[in-house]
Order: structure tokens, then C-alpha cells, then sequence
């Protein structure tokens, strides 16, 4: 038998809650709700969910801690919710960790894409036995596998989101090719992504914050146009 996906629903509205877990239960997927953020947390070590569906406003704990703390200890997938739309919330929660971002009220089976196209992007790492090739791309002080989602910078293992680590991955597989943010958008979050081309901009702020240009290479702004991977 295959093991189901399993999403760990966070949302204090019950009735939202039950309904995200009635349509993603449709398509198969293992749901397990919580309401609060503190509970969030405790769940989530004993759920080992696939992916988190986590909505901003919570009690005590807001979504933005939330999102803080699993991202200390792991990469696993977050689509956020929130009846905020502003900008400014959207672009905190991405540079939390979150790898999408959805405006409530949302609609059911967008959402259910959505968390197929999250999953479908984060894939875990493959059986010794795999026959798949390995992906992985290496310059000086650095390695960035795609295989089992690792990034050792000078010698230590970096922790990221996939999205980071994909996005990364993308640009130095392609060293001094230079890629619109519109290109970069396709290629990393798939043409059913609804988001705009900020997030790049985000995603790339946070990989400088974790990956410090180096006397080899580092990402480049191309301005007026996009970034590269650029290799001297």
C-alpha cells in the first residue's frame, strides 16, 4: 500500500479548517487540523507531515512564528493563508520560509493545486537503490545537491527552504546564463503559480543572506533584466 502525503492544516477558523481537509482528504491526501500555534508545533514533531497549510492570524503564536520556528529545524513545504493582502505581509511571510502565499477567501481547488504543485517540486531523497542520476552542481566552497535537497557552503550544511535551495540549484547549473525573473518563475514555482515576480527578489535577498559572494562566483543582479550565476 502507498503511504498517503500527509498536510498538516493550521487554522483557528474550524469550519475553514474542515473544509481545506475535506478536499485535500478527496484527493487522497492524510490531513491532521490544529488551531492554535503552540499546538501547531507540538503536532507537527509527532505528524511528520509533507507539507503545512498555515494561516497568519492564530492564537497566541501568530503564523509568522510558526512559520520561524519550523524553519530552524526544517525544510518541509509551507503555503500560507491570510485575509491580509498587502504586499508587506506576503513579502514577510516568503522571507520567513514560506514557499507560497494565498489571500483568503481563497478558492478550494486552487488551493489543492496549489499543494500538489508545492509537493510535486519538493521531491525527498531517493532509495540507495535509485537508478536516478545524481543532481548535483559543485564550485569552490560550494555544493548544491537537488538529489537529497543539501547545500554545504564551506564546509557546513546550510540549511533552506526548497524553493530557495531549487532556486539556487537552477542558476548554478547555468553559470553566467543570465535569467529573466519571469524565466525564473516558470522554471522554480510552475506556470500555475499565481505570485509575481517579487518573489524572486525575495528569494534571491535571502540566499546572499546565506550564501556570501565568493572569489569564484556569486549571484549576480543583471539590472533592468534578472540575475546569473556568475563565474569568474
Amino acid at each position: 500500500m502507498v503511504n498517503r502525503q500527509k498536510i498538516l492544516i493550521v487554522d483557528d477558523d474550524e469550519n475553514i479548517a474542515e473544509l481545506i481537509s475535506l478536499y485535500l482528504t478527496k484527493e487522497c491526501f492524510e490531513t491532521n487540523l490544529v488551531h492554535d500555534g503552540e499546538s501547531a508545533l507540538t503536532v507537527y514533531e509527532s505528524f511528520q507531515p509533507n507539507l503545512i497549510i498555515l494561516d497568519l492570524m492564530l492564537p497566541g503564536m501568530d503564523g509568522y512564528q510558526v512559520c520561524r520556528e519550523i524553519r530552524k529545524k526544517s525544510p518541509t513545504p509551507i503555503i500560507m493563508l491570510s485575509a491580509k493582502g498587502e504586499i508587506f505581509d506576503k513579502v514577510l511571510g516568503l522571507e520567513l520560509g514560506a514557499d507560497d502565499y494565498m489571500e483568503k477567501p481563497f478558492d478550494s481547488k486552487e488551493l489543492v493545486a496549489r499543494v500538489k504543485a508545492v509537493l510535486r517540486r519538493y521531491q525527498p531523497l531517493p532509495s540507495p537503490s535509485s537508478p536516478e542520476k545524481s543532481k548535483t552542481v559543485s564550485y569552490p566552497d560550494l555544493e548544491i545537491s537537488l538529489t537529497n535537497y543539501s547545500v554545504i557552503y564551506q564546509g557546513s550544511s546550510i540549511e533552506m527552504p526548497p524553493k530557495e535551495l531549487e532556486l539556487l540549484y537552477f542558476l548554478a547549473s547555468s553559470p553566467n546564463q543570465v535569467f529573466t525573473r519571469e524565466q525564473l518563475l516558470d522554471h522554480i514555482w510552475g506556470y500555475e503559480y499565481m505570485g509575481d515576480t517579487r518573489t524572486v527578489d525575495v528569494h534571491i535577498k535571502r540566499l546572499r543572506e546565506k550564501i556570501k559572494d565568493h572569489a569564484s562566483w556569486h549571484l549576480a543582479t543583471v539590472w533592468g533584466i534578472g540575475y546569473k550565476f556568475e563565474v569568474k
